[in-house]
């Protein structure tokens, strides 16, 4: 199944060109519930509706260091510090954004956004579904944060955390270790690797950090791959900028798609003055 969140919060599935709605208040309660809600019997034309973030957890487990050739790039560009394995954060969740929602530029706060391609996993009774996140950061911010070697601001800024388009069910997938994996800037390849790059497993991951205890409907990133901005010897010219369209694509699960907007565009007004982190 693909689930997907709608409109005004609204929960259902999508069955070829229809959104079928389904009788839950939220994608969290869908995942908490012991059996699959039932269809209402109102079904819509999926290009009349607009699909919001599929789901916002109670907790967003960040993990990293697990493409272990994202480490590789980072050591061709003298990066400032070790990405190593099993490094895990917990995401702002009020930063979630969904398909088609802009990325905002804080211009104020940094002058070196990136993006990072992702598979994200739905914690239910094991998995209860895959998702694509972008992990935007703010590379200016994380170099300065990881001195201390926690990083969690620079990429917790609200809309950094793109997640969507919708919830890919695990039947729907033959083996979620050998996917393609894609992201695009303005149409141009920026990352381009596979899930069966991925170091450890997702049930080794999962098991790993089960002892910060999960709920139904939790969301575990798995790491980004290879091809980011800041880990380029063009890192400048690459970084992302208001106006450019991103588009993360994972075979089988779909296309995230955002548009980058000034603060001017987003807020009505002038971006507050500058902050050096």
């Amino acid at each position: 199944m693909r689930l997907v969140t709608f409109d005004g919060g609204l929960v259902g599935e999508v069955r070829g060109d229809q959104v079928v709605e389904l009788d839950v208040p939220s994608m969290r309660e869908y995942f908490e519930r012991a059996e699959v809600p039932r269809a209402t019997g109102r079904e819509l034309a999926f290009s009349d509706v607009r699909l919001r973030a599929p789901i916002v957890p109670r907790k967003f487990f960040h993990t990293a260091g697990n493409f272990r050739e994202h480490e590789d790039e980072s050591k061709r560009v003298d990066w400032s510090h070790e990405i190593a394995p099993w490094i895990v954060f917990f995401q702002n969740v009020d930063a979630i954004v969904g398909p088609d929602e802009p990325i905002v530029y804080p211009e104020h706060l940094t002058e070196e956004l990136d993006y990072e391609l992702e598979l994200a996993v739905e914690a239910a009774d094991y998995v209860g579904g895959y998702v694509i996140f972008n992990d935007v950061t703010a590379r200016d911010i994380q170099r300065r944060e990881m001195r201390s070697g926690v990083f969690s601001f620079c990429k917790a800024i609200d809309t950094f955390c793109p997640l969507g388009p919708w919830i890919v069910t695990p039947d729907e997938l033959d083996d979620p270790h050998d996917l393609a994996m894609e992201l695009r800037v303005n149409g141009e390849v920026r990352q381009t690797s596979s899930t069966r790059n991925m170091s450890p497993t997702i049930p080794e991951i999962l098991a790993h950090y089960s002892p910060l205890g999960y709920s139904a409907g939790d969301v575990v990133s798995t790491g980004t791959v290879s091809g980011v901005a800041g880990f380029s010897e063009h890192a400048a010219s690459l970084y992302l900028r208001p106006g450019d369209v991103v588009e993360a694509e994972i075979e089988g699960v779909g296309v995230l798609r955002n548009p980058v907007v000034s603060w001017q565009e987003a807020h009505g007004g002038p971006a507050p003055a500058r902050v050096r982190w």
